[in-house]
């Protein structure tokens, strides 16, 4: 059993090595919040100053003392950043610490001739065809050639087409786009 060991763990290793992780999984710091994520912001040795807080649907939060702040937006070090500079005035060297709890605000939406469209929560990077398949698939009637990707880019609406047949055919995989936050796919 000893030997076997060293090989288990590596094949262990090596299939956690090759599963998707989104960017906040491997960097907390480098999530952005949205709204309705759920925060745990917590300055050590104040409770007054610690909460576990929603972030409201126009991006803000607010925090005893300190008032509303925008954390839409921004990533968790920003937001860590941000509140630790308004904590001082109250509080003498804090030290802070801001957890996402949960990411409500990964949603993306499939609409169309599929068996299941609608708002999807996602919790790790999906692409097209994974999106697809958590919305049960293309439905008989689905035009498989013609589905598009909306995706809202500086307030402008960008459009991505996506050919099914292509796709699941291994070419034009370009097309099989990593989907963000707010993307809609288009089954018509």
């Amino acid at each position: 059993m000893l030997q076997k060991t060293p090989w288990l763990l590596c094949l262990c290793l090596f299939f956690l090595s090759c599963l998707p992780a989104s960017a906040a999984a491997q960097d907390p710091q480098r999530y952005v919040i949205g709204p309705g994520d759920i925060l745990d912001i917590s300055v050590w040795k104040d409770e007054a100053q610690s909460k576990i807080i929603t972030v409201l649907p126009d991006g803000t939060i607010a925090l005893p003392l300190i008032g509303e702040i925008e954390a839409a937006g921004k990533t968790v070090g920003q937001l860590k950043e941000e509140v630790r500079n308004k904590v001082k005035r109250f509080v003498a060297d804090p030290v802070l610490t801001v957890i996402v709890q949960q990411t409500n605000s990964m949603m993306i939406y499939v609409i169309g001739k599929v068996k299941q469209p609608g708002r999807f929560p996602i919790n790790t990077n999906i692409n097209v065809l994974q999106a697809l398949s958590i919305a049960g698939g293309l439905n008989p009637f689905a035009k498989r050639d013609k589905i598009q990707i909306m995706r809202e880019i500086n307030g402008e609406t960008t459009i991505f087409p996506f050919n099914y047949d292509n796709v699941s055919l291994g070419k034009e995989l370009s097309q099989n786009l990593t989907l963000q936050r707010g993307d809609i796919v288009v089954v018509p």
